[in-house]
């Protein structure tokens, strides 16, 4: 076993700027209790820092499981033919978003499979438009990979984050899950044009995947880095049966080993990248009941209560066992309030809850 002053030192070259791969990828593999209990208490403290106690709240709205592409592992990909899709009308995605602003969330997420068709292209310009006009929420979009001209239709509307998960930063990797037709590189050409037209950025990998090293979680925090993002969404992979991916390659058999992984990278990340937004995903629910609980300990600070109305939950799992799929919104809120309130943090409630990072680049005038 490493001895305990070791896990401190490479603590303190994280955040001072001069780790290595191999020390990130030595923090990743952190599970004895002498090296995780410093690891996750310099983690909190960061967050306590750059961050505050305070999680924000971001309201999904999952509009539409039709989707164009056909990624390996997701449960509303274009070939599961068996899937009842659908798409919600303007006034119900109003309606949604008029309850969120009344419930004090501050902000919201449109989230979609990806589409490009004019029609859909213009819809979401419109409800953006309304929501912009009708509400006092900030809007987050999670639509795809679109063109730089879409992106800024949505960014004159009045989207101003724009979350776009890679997955992976290793493109064999990346490669592995995704068709022969969808493109790494077109990814990250996305990515820059969501920074060219002044969107606050997010991005997001999965953890505990099919033939995915430590060393490959690693070098995703330094991608994180690296693209200067503003925000990142990342969970446990958790397979759809009903998937290729699913079916051919379990994910790390040890349940507890991928939470403990999920952690280790919000950690990590907190302590690298401090003044970034970070969501405690609800896929750690998933694998743990205070799951999410366990994120914002260990330097999580946003949580995305999903809004949309329960008899389309079941049309929108990305993942097997999705939680809260019978849980309205009201109930949503009185039990994240509990659970919040369990672990010592506060809600920032009527607040957009802009991480400090994407306000210092845009006051400083940082390279984009």
């Amino acid at each position: 076993m490493r001895p305990a002053t070791d896990i401190h030192a490479i603590i303190d070259r994280v955040e001072n700027g001069s780790a290595d791969i191999d020390d990130v990828a030595a923090l990743l593999d952190s599970d004895a209790e002498a090296d995780i209990f410093p690891l996750y208490e310099r983690a909190y403290a960061a967050k306590r820092r750059s961050v505050g106690n305070c999680v924000y709240f971001r309201a999904l709205i999952e509009f539409s499981n039709r989707c164009g592409k056909n990624c390996l592992y997701c449960g509303i990909r274009s070939g599961m033919t068996e899937l009842d899709r659908y798409t919600l009308g303007e006034a119900d995605i109003m309606r949604m978003a008029h309850w969120a602003d009344e419930a004090r969330y501050g902000s919201l997420v449109l989230q979609s499979g990806e589409r490009h068709d004019p029609e859909f292209v213009a819809m979401v310009e419109r409800v953006v438009q309304r929501i912009k006009a009708e509400t006092k929420l900030g809007i987050t979009l999670s639509i795809g990979e679109q063109t730089r001209q879409t992106y800024a239709r949505w960014r004159s509307a009045g989207a101003h984050r724009y979350l776009l998960r890679i997955e992976t930063s290793n493109p064999e990797l990346y490669r592995s899950l995704h068709p022969a037709d969808h493109s790494f590189a077109d990814r990250l050409a996305c990515l820059n044009s969501l920074r060219a037209t002044g969107y606050q950025v997010g991005t997001g990998v999965m953890i505990g995947l099919p033939g995915q090293s430590l060393e490959d979680l690693a070098r995703d925090i330094f991608f994180f880095r690296d693209m200067d993002v503003d925000m990142i969404g990342m969970g446990p992979y958790i397979p759809h049966a009903g998937t290729p991916l699913g079916q051919a390659a379990p994910p790390i058999p040890d349940v507890a080993r991928r939470l403990r992984l999920t952690l280790n990278m919000i950690a990590v990340t907190r302590l690298m990248l401090p003044d970034l937004n970070i969501a405690a995903t609800t896929a750690l629910q998933a694998l743990a009941p205070r799951g999410r609980e366990f994120g914002l300990q260990v330097g999580a600070n946003v949580i995305m209560p999903n809004v949309t109305d329960t008899e389309y939950r079941d049309g929108y799992q990305l993942y097997d066992n999705k939680p809260c799929r019978d849980e309205n919104a009201g109930q949503c809120r009185s039990c994240l309030e509990r659970r919040i309130a369990s672990v010592g943090e506060t809600i920032g409630y009527d607040e957009w809850g802009d991480a400090p990072h994407a306000r210092r680049r845009l006051t400083e005038g940082a390279p984009t």
